[in-house]
C-alpha cells in the first residue's frame, strides 16, 4: 500500500472517530460493558446467550443486514447485525471497519447457510483501529517486516502464533518436568560485575549510581553453581542471555537458555534425565517421538547414539587427536592433510579442535546424538576425565548440526579452574577472540567446597526451531533482534 493511500484510509478513519465521540461513543473505552468468554467456547452454546471479544477480520453487507467476522486467539465467529433488531444503534456499524476490536453480545444460532452465528442483540466498540491490516502480508518481499511488525504477524499468521503456542507450552512442560524431579527454579543476575560461564563477548552497560561498568550475562553457570556450594542440590533457570556477536539463522544476539545444576550426579546421569524429558515433552507436544524439520525426519526416540569426539574427528578428518596433543602438532596435521578454513583468530590447541569440530563434525550430525568427551583444552569449565586427563567428562546434543545442550562433569577444584583461566587469559592476549575470563569471587566460592556437581545448558530458541520446522531463529522469537528501520 502507498504512503499516499495508507494516510487517506487514516484520514478516513480520524473523521470516523470523531464521528464517534459526537455520537457520546467512546473509541477507546476502559473495559467491555460485561464479561467476556473465548470465542471457541461460545459456538459450543447453541441457541444460548453469550459475550465475546475480538478484532474484526472482514466486514459484508450493506443496507438492513451487516456480517462481521470476529476474531480471538481461540477462534473466530460470524457477528451478524439486523437493522430492525438493533434500531438506532445499527447506523454505528457503519463507523467501524476491518482491524477494530469489538464487543458483541447475542445468541449463538446458524445462518441458512450453515455457519455459527451472534445475532447480536448489543456491542461496542472497545478499540478504534486507525491502521488499516495489510492485504499482500504473505507475499512481502522483505520477511524482516514480519519480524519488525510481529503484531501484524500475529494478527494475519495462524502458522505463527502456533509456532508460539508450541513454545509456550515447551516452556511449560519443562518447568512441571524439572519440578517434577526435585529442581528448584531460581533467579540469578542479569548485570554482572563479570562475564563468565561461556566463550564469548559480552554486552557493556555502566551502573551511574556505583559509577562501574557491568555486563549482561553471556551465562547463568557460574551463579547458579554458587548455589550449589550454597547447599542447594538441584537447581535450574529459564531466562535470557546476551552475547554480543553476529547474527545469522542460528544466532540472535538474545536468547532463551535453560541451565541447571545437579549436586552429586554425573553427565551420565545428565544424559538419562535429558533423554527422558525431551523424549516425554516432544512426544506430548507433537504427538510423536518423530518431527519432520525441512528435509530430515528426526527421531528422537530414546536412547540416542553417543559417539566419542576423537573417534568422530578422526572419522570425518584423518586427524587422531590421541597423538596430537599441542597446538603445533595440530596446526602441522591440518597444515599436511591441506585443510582448508579461517584461522583469524583461533589460538590455542583448544580453539583448534572447536574449529575443526565447527567445520567437520557439527555439520554432518543430522539425527539425535550425544557427542562426548572432548578435549579439556576446549572448556575451561569442566572436569577432566580421571583415567585421561586429555579428555574431559562432556557431552553435547547435536540434532541437524545445531548444538541444543551442552553438558559436563563441573569442575570443582579451585587451583585446577583459576589455573584453566588464567592460561584462558593468556591465549587472549596471544588473540584468541572468545575466551573466558578469570572470576576471583568464583574460586573464592570454590575454596569453600562445591560437592561432585554435572550441569546442563541448553538453547531454547533453536529446539523451538526443529519442533517446529523453521530454518531460522527469527522465526520462532516473537521479535528478534534486527537491524535498525530506515
Amino acid at each position: 500500500m502507498s504512503e499516499q493511500k495508507l494516510e487517506e484510509i487514516r484520514n478516513i478513519r480520524l473523521e470516523k472517530i470523531k464521528k464517534l465521540i459526537a455520537l457520546g461513543i467512546n473509541p477507546y473505552p476502559s473495559k467491555p460493558k460485561e464479561g467476556i468468554e473465548d470465542i471457541a467456547d461460545a459456538r459450543e452454546k447453541l441457541e444460548q446467550d453469550v459475550m465475546v471479544a475480538g478484532r474484526v477480520m472482514s466486514i459484508r453487507g450493506h443496507g438492513n443486514v451487516a456480517f462481521f467476522d470476529l476474531k480471538d486467539e481461540t477462534g473466530k465467529i460470524q457477528l451478524w447485525f439486523q437493522k430492525d433488531k438493533l434500531a438506532d444503534s445499527y447506523k454505528i456499524t457503519e463507523l467501524l471497519d476491518v482491524g477494530d476490536i469489538l464487543y458483541a453480545k447475542g445468541i449463538v444460532t446458524k445462518t441458512k447457510a450453515g455457519e455459527i452465528s451472534i445475532d447480536v442483540n448489543d456491542f461496542q466498540l472497545l478499540s478504534k483501529s486507525i491502521r488499516p491490516l495489510p492485504s499482500t502480508w504473505f507475499g512481502l518481499k522483505d520477511v524482516e517486516e514480519r519480524y519488525r511488525q510481529r503484531y501484524v504477524d500475529l494478527i494475519l499468521n495462524e502458522e505463527a502464533r502456533k509456532i508460539f503456542d508450541l513454545r509456550t507450552g515447551l516452556v511449560t512442560e519443562i518447568r512441571k518436568f524439572m519440578d517434577s524431579k526435585g529442581f528448584r527454579e531460581v533467579e540469578t543476575p542479569i548485570l554482572q560485575p563479570i562475564y563468565g560461564g561461556a566463550s564469548a563477548q559480552p554486552f557493556t552497560t555502566h551502573h551511574n549510581a556505583l559509577d562501574t561498568d557491568l555486563y549482561l550475562r553471556i551465562s547463568d553457570e557460574l551463579y547458579l553453581k554458587r548455589l550449589i556450594v550454597g547447599g542447594y542440590r538441584k537447581v535450574y533457570e529459564i531466562g535470557h542471555v546476551f552475547r554480543n556477536e553476529g547474527i545469522d539463522r542460528a544466532h540472535n544476539p538474545e536468547f532463551t537458555m535453560m541451565e541447571f545444576y545437579w549436586a552429586y550426579a554425573n553427565y551420565e546421569d545428565l544424559m538419562t534425565l535429558t533423554e527422558e524429558m525431551l523424549s516425554t515433552i516432544i512426544n506430548k507436544l507433537t504427538g510423536s517421538y518423530k518431527v519432520q524439520h525441512e528435509d530430515d525426519l528426526l527421531d528422537f526416540t530414546p536412547p540416542w547414539p553417543r559417539v566419542k569426539f576423537r573417534d568422530l574427528l578422526l572419522e570425518k578428518t584423518g586427524i587422531d587427536i590421541d597423538a596430537t596433543r599441542t597446538e603445533v602438532a595440530l596446526k602441522k596435521e591440518i597444515n599436511g592433510r591441506k585443510l582448508k578454513f579461517d584461522l583469524k583468530g583461533v589460538v590455542g590447541y583448544g580453539a583448534l579442535c572447536d574449529k575443526l569440530y565447527k567445520e567437520y563434525i557439527r555439520p554432518s550430525l543430522v539425527q539425535p546424538q550425544y557427542l562426548v568427551d572432548y578435549p579439556s583444552a576446549m572448556i575451561a569449565l569442566a572436569k577432566k576425565k580421571e583415567e585421561n586427563p586429555h579428555y574431559i567428562s562432556s557431552v553435547q546434543l547435536l540434532v541437524k548440526g545445531y548444538e541444543i545442550i551442552k553438558a559436563y562433569n563441573e569442575l570443582n577444584d579451585p587451583v585446577d579452574q583459576k589455573d584453566r583461566w588464567l592460561e584462558e587469559e593468556r591465549l587472549g592476549k596471544k588473540g584468541l577472540e572468545d575466551h573466558m575470563v578469570l572470576d576471583e569471587d568464583y574460586i573464592r566460592a570454590l575454596e569453600y567446597g562445591m560437592p561432585p556437581t554435572a550441569g546442563w545448558g541448553m538453547g531454547i530458541d533453536r529446539l523451538v526451531s526443529i519442533l517446529t520446522n523453521q530454518h531460522s531463529l527469527k522465526e520462532v522469537i516473537l521479535f528478534p533482534t534486527l537491524r535498525p528501520e530506515k
